[in-house]
């Protein structure tokens, strides 16, 4: 069964803003899914002035409107969630493209098991991608082809694990997921700039429900962000997880200059193995190996460090995370 106006079972929630050039497409490809129940699409607009809204309504979409500055990624997907009339709400984005007609239905799938409150896609990397944002990808838990179900038996059981083996039981990404909606209205997102599906993912987990990694959903979704840009993206992210799971990776100022060296090594080969790559290419992605690599290095110590910088009251940790709050 495709698109429904009828009483849906399912939820596509989409927040937009300037979707841009491409979104006609990726909307039609979210609009034809097959799927063997009815569901119906909502979207949260937060200020779009690009036609995105004008499009849309074309489309016969019911859209609510919200000026820019309310927009969160967490309280936004509240909202859309509580908008919603399916019993499962698929979160999707506005740049992920399905990558068949069945990404929908393998989320739905996910819920046979009660105790699932959450489930989420395989991120593939578009073909414009960056040699380095490839081999980023390739290391995250959203890019991984073996399924997961993530749980916990006890809190105990979760706090013997390694840092980053708690990371595993937890990882969530909303990119392209769903939610059991009756578990997110009692445990729904937190307000944040930043990583409220990660935080989300490790409250449900630790309250006893499941989350499912499911790889055979697919969504092809990337990024060609300059080094600032990914610089300040590391930061919030370090920040995050040494909150939630005290993850420190890059302990000591010297370690930056070790592990930068490392990563900038490692990144040259990245580039040298990639065959794609013509000669010029690959000299100008060798040229900025070592830029990434100290950079990304030093955006994991600064935001690890942050966290208990700011619990003290730094004025110059303040300034500095007021900084790289911003455009992320």
């Amino acid at each position: 069964m495709s698109f429904s106006m009828g009483e849906p079972r399912v939820s596509l929630f989409l927040p937009t803003w300037n979707a841009g050039p491409e979104f006609p497409e990726i909307f039609r490809r979210m609009k034809s899914q097959e799927l063997d129940r009815s569901y119906e699409i909502l979207v949260i607009d937060s200020g779009s002035s690009d036609g995105t809204v004008e499009f849309l309504e074309r489309q016969g979409i019911r859209v609510i409107r919200i000026p820019n500055h309310e927009f969160n990624h967490g309280l936004t997907r509240n909202r859309g969630i509580q908008e919603a009339r399916g019993d499962i709400v698929v979160l999707a984005t506005q740049d992920a493209w399905p990558d068949d007609e069945h990404w929908m239905q393998r989320l739905v799938d996910c819920y046979q098991d009660e105790q699932v409150a959450g489930a989420y896609s395989r991120q593939l990397p578009r073909p414009d991608a960056s040699p380095f944002i490839k081999d980023r990808l390739a290391n995250w838990a959203a890019a991984k082809d073996e399924p997961r179900v993530q749980y916990v038996k006890s809190q105990e059981e979760f706090e013997a694990l390694a840092p980053l083996e708690q990371l595993g039981r937890v990882a969530f990404d909303n990119v392209s997921s769903s939610v059991r909606r009756s578990v997110a209205m009692e445990i729904p997102f937190r307000q944040r700039q930043f990583g409220e599906d990660l935080d989300w993912g490790h409250r449900v987990v630790l309250a006893g429900h499941k989350v499912v990694f499911e790889p055979r959903s697919k969504v092809i979704h990337s990024h060609n962000n300059s080094i600032w840009y990914e610089f300040k993206r590391v930061y919030l992210d370090h920040q995050n997880l040494h909150r939630l799971f005290g993850v420190h990776t890059i302990p000591r100022w010297r370690d930056v200059w070790t592990c930068g060296w490392h990563a900038t090594g490692h990144l040259c080969k990245v580039v040298e193995k990639d065959r794609e790559l013509l000669p010029l290419q690959k000299m100008l992605w060798w040229a900025k190996a070592a830029p990434l690599g100290f950079s990304q290095n030093l955006a994991q110590f600064l935001g690890a460090r942050s966290v208990r910088k700011l619990d003290e009251g730094s004025s110059a940790y303040k300034r500095l995370d007021h900084v790289l709050r911003k455009g992320v």
